[in-house]
């Protein structure tokens, strides 16, 4: 989804080299045929390795696409792209669904992590967007991989009753970021304080159990465990790196990431409530005029360009809040329908957002 390059610069680290050489990053991988049940959130790390989120496996895999040639940084621009991977992909746009976005850092180009088909048969596919506007599937037949399977994932299966019934198991994962030489996961587990997060050392060793997670939500004016991360950021809050996350409904969130230890339980600092009946969708971080900003993608409340000034010293919201509280923003209009977003280059944004009738559009946007 996002590469954290403000954080790995403000920590004095070159993100796409780390502690470890190049050569490296590849360790422990094997060669051969990558074996998905599903294709959900999806993010970079160094030279062009794709991690992608299976969720239905409660599993990360790593992929050493070898796409790592810097691009031209044109703009991009493809509409009706839901129908293009349709045809590609010889179904109807009505049988896809495009889980998520990323940009390669290392050459520019857009991926795209598509399901093809829907219920029991549906089938996970990596696209790529080529220079020229035109996709590809990603062959996933024999390319270097690593595997890192959640050992504290929900079980597989419907729960609740009535009108709250879910999968847990398909929130195991719901968002991805690399920093530095870890993988940052947030999703669900099968603790009884279920909302987790993780950092997973990479290369992929020995996987432990997360980190549960407290958060106090005031549009429903409590404390919560149980609700998972939608999207988050890695950022640098005063001289201390944190994860900034967004709930539904829509509080947003900081933890540092210091904190972040197997089987641990840390509570949250509640720095802002963005409005209830809404779903985050997608979160980047960008610097504009010298100044630090967060653009969050939201499923009722448009794209909200906010502000990071004097986070560190933001107050904790633990009362309840009838509206709209804390941390200052502003809604970007001119970027209705925004649904996916990934930063293009310093200057540029790339988004997936309605267009008319039932189409999707993937089109490069000035950073606001």
């Amino acid at each position: 989804m996002k590469t954290p390059s403000l954080l790995a610069a403000s920590l004095g680290l070159a993100l796409l080299a780390g502690a470890a050489s190049a050569a490296n990053w590849t360790a422990g991988m094997t060669e051969g045929k990558v074996a998905l049940k599903s294709a959900g959130p999806i993010t970079f790390g160094p030279d062009g390795i794709l991690f992608i989120a299976d969720t239905k496996s409660a599993a990360i895999v790593a992929i050493a696409t070898g796409d790592t040639k810097a691009g031209a940084g044109k703009a991009v621009k493809v509409d009706g792209i839901n129908t293009k991977v349709a045809a590609l992909l010889g179904t109807a746009a009505d049988q896809i669904l495009i889980a998520d976005l990323a940009v390669n850092p290392a050459s520019q180009t857009p991926y795209l992590a598509v399901t093809r088909g829907r219920g029991a048969g549906a089938t996970p596919v990596l696209v790529r967007v080529k220079g020229d506007g035109s996709l590809e599937v990603v062959s996933l037949d024999k390319v270097k991989h690593a595997r890192a399977d959640l050992p504290d994932a929900p079980v597989e299966g419907v729960q609740g009753d009535g009108k709250k019934q879910s999968n847990p198991r398909q929130e195991s994962i719901t968002d991805l970021a690399f920093l530095e030489d870890r993988v940052l996961v947030a999703g669900l587990s099968n603790e009884e304080f279920s909302s987790t997060l993780r950092a997973i050392p990479f290369p992929f060793q020995k996987i432990a159990n997360g980190t549960s997670v407290e958060i106090y939500h005031g549009a429903h004016g409590k404390f919560e465990t149980r609700s998972p991360i939608r999207t988050f950021v890695p950022f640098m809050v005063g001289k201390e790196p944190q994860l900034l996350a967004a709930y539904t409904c829509t509080p947003l969130v900081q933890f540092p990431i210091s904190e972040l230890k197997p089987g641990a339980k840390i509570k949250g600092k509640t720095i802002a409530e963005l409005g209830n009946r809404n779903r985050p969708l997608d979160m980047i971080v960008y610097k504009k005029d010298g100044k630090d900003w967060l653009l969050l993608a939201n499923s009722a409340r448009g794209v909200m360009k906010i502000t990071t000034d004097d986070m560190v010293n933001a107050e904790s919201i633990t009362t309840p809040v009838p509206g709209i509280k804390g941390t200052k923003y502003e809604t970007i209009e001119a970027w209705k329908g925004v649904e996916q977003l990934d930063k293009l280059d310093a200057n540029n944004a790339l988004v997936i957002r309605k267009g008319e009738g039932d189409a999707l559009n993937l089109e490069s946007l000035p950073l606001p």
